[in-house]
């Protein structure tokens, strides 16, 4: 499997949670690379350029859940068109994300007022665990550490004034450099058309941007966005770009690669965590306990790891939500399972998953979404794993419930099954695989099993004084098993620790649930 294509899939998730077009980051990455060839890089600097670009946004979905309680509008519409402003013009865009939508002017002043500061206290760690967690997971994507460690700078400026203050000016891969234009161009163009887009990049040369690279973007502004206009199939000619050598998954990779995607999602809320993995492990016990070929077991567990991709496509706020859910916000739900299909049926390796991925929540008798299928169009495995996939997420706490014991789910599915809804052999495999009891293993990182739990917890969005409450310690000792953990780790974030755990099977389906 080309590493591309599941990169570019990752790509069109990340469009769908930034709230962008449908492949606006392959056209971003097509300018991009047109804007390399001008600038006449090497081939490892094209090469970065490509990857990068294409996973700009890969930590978008970190701490969606903070977010939420300090900022009441969009932030990519009110913060995109300024993140490579002036610093008044950065502000600007954070001010105007902070009130809700349908707040009256006094209501949004107040707001205002009442939330900046924590905005502002927000800021650094947010981006600090941004760039960790698209760090984490571009390796993971199987990128060589010449580009994954570039995102450690994903949002440095070239005047030196990016949040983080770790580089500035040539101190910058070019690559970075090239992608920060391009991006922003792709973006303004949205928002203003050609002539705007190449009139604020030459208003940002030399202040956020290489003013060489931002030079050159202006005096080529028609040729390099012609990149898209031209280009017939944007996920054909993404594929094209690609700079050879291409980067090739095999195995296990393809695995790894499959379950970064499924941890990206599952991080856009602490109710999701370890969902995605969970899911996974449970379909492919059950799937071998079925009888299942060797090639469906696989089948069925790869698709597990990306079935809820398209869960980036809602808002946030919905998965948060704690009470009944609107007319508009179910039928967002429901086509979450559309999202996914939209996003897996592009690449021709994945494009096999996405009939079994996207049926998640489709039942037997039509009573499912988004398709209300039926039996008849449902494959075994299919079918196994929305059955999976319900028995794991009642074993879950939600914002408005607490979860299942294993027996209740057994029994309420049980139930469904004699109604018609569930594939009642199938769902034998299920529960048989669910209830093995679970091995002893050697903690990854040298984690001691108070620290493991400590993270299980704080991935499942605790704070130290909510842990320390939880585990009846004082918070000092709670908050010193937790920088314990976090160095054995190699992490430094809440968001990156949430990512080392669901990718180390820290934490899993059926786990405590959030409480205060």
């Amino acid at each position: 499997m080309r590493s591309a294509e599941v990169i570019a899939a990752a790509c069109l998730a990340t469009d769908l949670g930034m709230g962008f077009p449908f492949e606006h980051g392959l056209h971003a990455t097509l300018m991009a690379m047109r804007l390399a060839d001008l600038l006449e890089v090497d081939q490892e600097t094209a090469s970065q350029t490509y990857y990068c670009s294409l996973l700009m946004y890969l930590g978008c979905t970190t701490d969606a859940d903070i977010l939420l309680e300090i900022v009441g509008g969009s932030a990519t519409e009110s913060g995109g068109p300024t993140m490579f402003g002036s610093p008044a013009q950065v502000l600007t865009g954070v001010v105007r994300a902070i009130p809700s939508p349908d707040s009256s002017l006094y209501r949004s002043a107040y707001e205002v007022v009442a939330r900046l500061p924590s905005v502002l206290r927000f800021a650094r760690p947010h981006t600090r665990a941004v760039c960790e967690v698209a760090t984490m997971l571009a390796q993971r994507l199987g990128l060589p550490p010449s580009v994954h460690e570039i995102f450690v700078l994903l949002t440095e400026r070239w005047d030196g004034y990016g949040i983080l203050r770790r580089a500035q000016g040539e101190e910058m891969p070019l690559a970075l450099r090239i992608v920060h234009v391009a991006r922003d161009a792709a973006y303004q163009r949205l928002i203003g058309g050609d002539e705007h887009a190449a009139d604020i990049i030459r208003q940002r040369g030399g202040h956020a941007f290489d003013p060489v690279v931002a030079t050159r973007f202006t005096q080529n502004a028609a040729k390099i966005m012609a990149a898209v206009d031209d280009c017939g199939s944007a996920w054909q000619a993404t594929m094209t770009a690609e700079p050879r050598p291409w980067l090739i998954l095999e195995g296990e990779a393809i695995e790894r690669a499959l379950a970064a995607i499924g941890d990206f999602v599952d991080l856009i809320s602490p109710w999701l965590t370890g969902h995605s993995s969970g899911v996974a492990r449970l379909a492919v016990a059950a799937a071998e306990r079925c009888d299942f070929s060797r090639s469906d077991v696989a089948l069925v567990g790869q698709a597990a790891l990306v079935h809820d991709l398209g869960r980036v496509a809602v808002h946030p706020r919905v998965w948060q939500k704690p009470g009944p859910l609107s007319a508009d916000e179910w039928e967002q739900v429901r086509l979450h399972a559309y999202h996914t299909e939209r996003v897996l049926d592009r690449p021709p390796f994945l494009a096999p998953l996405s009939k079994v991925a996207c049926a998640h929540h489709e039942r037997l008798d039509g009573s499912g979404y988004h398709r209300n299928a039926t039996a008849r169009s449902l494959t075994p495995a299919a079918r196994l794993l929305a059955t999976a996939d319900a028995f794991s997420a009642m074993t879950e706490p939600r914002p408005h419930r607490s979860a299942f014991m294993a027996e209740e789910a057994a029994e309420i599915l049980s139930g469904e099954a004699d109604s018609g809804r569930h594939d009642p052999d199938l769902l034998v495999g299920v529960l048989e695989a669910a209830g093995q009891p679970a091995l002893r293993v050697q903690r990854p990182a040298g984690l001691t099993e108070r620290e493991a739990e400590v993270i299980r917890l704080v991935a499942r969005g605790l704070q130290t004084k909510q842990v320390a409450r939880r585990l009846a310690i004082s918070a000092k000792t709670a908050d010193t098993h937790i920088q314990n953990a976090y160095r054995k780790m190699g992490v430094s974030t809440r968001a990156a620790a949430t990512l080392y755990a669901m990718e180390h099977g820290l934490v899993s389906s059926g786990e405590l649930p959030i409480s205060s």
